[in-house]
């Protein structure tokens, strides 16, 4: 992590562009972790000296050092918690949650599908209730288990006019290739939506919405005394 080549997001390690360059570069095991050490020295240098507490030699003060250790655990385990319970949840729930999510965001909603066929369309929403203040906006929500690949991210654009905003949810995220056309789309908008995003949008507008809304995803915040950097 100090070198760079690492970082930890809500529990989930990920590799740097970095962290990527190292690993093409310095093939033999040995030089790649001498290498990490001495960016690991490096970063300390700059670090005032309670703040540089040496990882690799137990230096960190413990009570400190705990104290990081659960709340990183605690923040892990609420992500993990919300993330499987989302997951799990049955698509005409979720579904039902995204249109509650916009109602709260100030869109009016005229038209949630139905179970069935939807023709690649699931909600309907309008920033005014008699639909006259454009962009209509048409949303595909997706409960599934593998990223949202281009070509499923295409035939949503199909379906939307030139002056209509697509918005695409999903619990799996998007593949590179989906994302680079949902950025490079100037006729027919796209946003997309993947489950980190969501939650944030949940929480950020948790106090409108109302209790039906909130008994499809119950949450409660709670004081934890996080780690100050001195």
């Amino acid at each position: 992590m100090k070198a760079g080549w690492l970082q930890k997001h809500k529990g989930n390690w990920s590799v740097t562009e970095e962290g990527k360059a190292a690993y093409s570069q310095f093939q033999d095991p040995e030089t790649f972790y001498k290498r990490a050490v001495k960016l690991y020295r490096d970063w300390k240098k700059g670090q005032p000296e309670e703040i540089a507490a040496d990882f690799l030699e137990g230096e960190t003060d413990q009570g400190e050092k705990k104290s990081q250790i659960t709340f990183e655990q605690a923040e892990e385990q609420a992500w993990n918690n919300i993330e499987q319970y989302l997951r799990s949840m049955p698509p005409y729930e979720f579904q039902e949650l995204v249109a509650f999510l916009l109602r709260a965001m100030g869109y009016f909603v005229p038209w949630v599908a139905e179970r069935g066929k939807d023709g690649g369309i699931d909600i309907v929403a309008w920033g005014d209730e008699l639909g006259t203040r454009p962009p209509r906006i048409k949303v595909q929500v997706k409960r599934i288990g593998q990223k949202v690949a281009v070509d499923t991210l295409r035939s949503f654009m199909a379906v939307l006019g030139h002056d209509e905003v697509g918005i695409f949810v999903t619990t799996s995220g998007f593949t590179k290739d989906a994302e680079d056309l949902a950025r490079t789309q100037e006729n027919r908008k796209i946003t997309l939506i993947d489950l980190e995003r969501l939650v944030e949008l949940w929480i950020a507008n948790y106090a409108r919405l109302d209790d039906a809304a909130r008994a499809l995803l119950p949450l409660k915040p709670i004081h934890y005394l996080a780690p100050v950097l001195k």
